[in-house]
């Protein structure tokens, strides 16, 4: 398969929130096994297609301590979250070089179509679900730094562009 490309920030696809995939068809297989290539190729832990361009609400995740263990999922949606919260420094190949500690339910219930396009329900604890939020963020729009209190979101994204103008991240 390949690794792809992910968009700069600000490129307002990021900021655009992502259309439903229809069915599950071999293109979205290919698509998936792409994803699971770059995020591999990052490292991380979870990749949304619309970081690689591609509008639809796609995302894989694999927080395994070994890897190989990647779910693919389709329309992903929060059923529960807990009310307890886990904090976790989180950072985007979108922006490189920065990241910042964001605090999220620490476990979640999500629907979804696999690969199977089946519905699919699952719970996720710990990084599999700061990574499965992380993710959804993506295909509703929002990068990580938008969860920051304006002023951190300021310092953050001030770091990011003299890291850029200096040649760092990219």
């Amino acid at each position: 398969m390949a690794v792809l490309p992910c968009l700069p920030w600000p490129d307002p696809r990021l900021a655009t929130p992502a259309a439903p995939a229809d069915a599950i068809t071999d293109a979205i297989r290919a698509l998936w096994q792409d994803m699971i290539d770059t995020m591999e190729a990052m490292p991380g832990v979870g990749l949304a297609a619309p970081q690689i361009g591609v509008l639809l609400r796609l995302a894989v995740v694999d927080a395994s301590d070994g890897r190989g263990e990647a779910v693919r999922m389709a329309n992903p949606e929060i059923l529960h979250e807990s009310i307890k919260l886990r904090a976790h420094e989180e950072a985007s190949p979108n922006l490189p070089g920065i990241s910042a500690r964001i605090e999220r339910p620490r476990a979640v219930t999500v629907r979804f179509l696999n690969a199977d396009g089946e519905w699919e329900e699952r719970d996720f604890v710990s990084l599999w679900a700061t990574s499965v939020q992380h993710q959804i963020d993506h295909l509703n729009g929002r990068m990580y730094f938008d969860r920051l209190s304006p002023l951190k979101r300021r310092m953050l994204l001030s770091r990011a562009e003299k890291l850029r103008k200096r040649g760092g991240g990219r």
